[in-house]
């Protein structure tokens, strides 16, 4: 008996290990898997409730140049599920977010900054920037027909106006701003000042610079 119970406390102990650093994950398919917080996804399988306009894997965008292979959303999975959590929110009231910019690999980072050698425009490669460590997203919100709404200005616009202190807008324009502020600061993102669009997990701040690369054939 005693055999028993030191083998059932080893059991749950060794099990408590196994649930701190990885958990049960449910992908859109209802499929199950055992995933590390911390592991690059794809948003796609988790989640089929997201509007996409990958602007980096165009020529729409202020690079003037496609930077991405193909158009696909990758972030560590504590970033997935916490914009899971957002966008749940925001359809309760009739929205859901789009998509921008999610994981930029170190190597794209570079690119960039090499097209746009400027920190105002491009964080410089040689630092990192929290898209590099999986955990931030460039977004904005859509209503359930797909309109954009109205943020004031459009995604990479660089001058006061896509600051979240500018009030010279319309009552509508800063509500709009605020309710995408306040439901992502529920899940742990923080805004960045001077760009409306952006936004960060707190906890990805601990994160390392990444390198990952996706297959674009899948």
């Amino acid at each position: 008996m005693i055999f028993y119970f030191k083998s059932l406390l080893v059991f749950f102990f060794l099990f408590s290990i196994v649930t701190c650093k990885s958990q049960i994950a449910k992908r859109a398919s209802g499929s199950l898997e055992i995933i590390n917080d911390t592991t690059f996804v794809n948003l796609k399988d988790y989640s089929q409730d997201f509007v996409y306009d990958m602007k980096y894997a165009t020529e729409d965008n202020f690079l003037k140049s496609k930077v991405y292979d193909c158009a696909v959303c990758y972030l560590r999975y504590k970033t997935v599920k916490a914009l899971i959590q957002a966008n749940q929110r925001f359809m309760r009231k009739g929205y859901k977010i789009k998509l921008f910019d999610c994981y930029r690999p170190l190597d794209i980072q570079k690119r960039m900054w090499k097209i746009v050698p400027n920190p105002e425009y491009v964080a410089n490669p040689s630092k990192g920037s929290i898209h590099n460590r999986g955990g931030a997203v460039d977004l904005t919100l859509v209503d359930l027909k797909g309109n954009e709404v109205n943020m004031g200005t459009t995604f990479d616009f660089f001058g006061i106006e896509a600051s979240h202190g500018y009030l010279n807008f319309s009552h509508e324009i800063k509500s709009n701003r605020n309710l995408l502020r306040r439901i992502m600061a529920k899940e742990n993102f923080k805004s960045f000042d001077s760009e409306w669009w952006h936004y960060n997990l707190k906890s990805a701040l601990i994160d390392p610079v990444s390198n990952f690369k996706w297959d674009c054939k899948n």
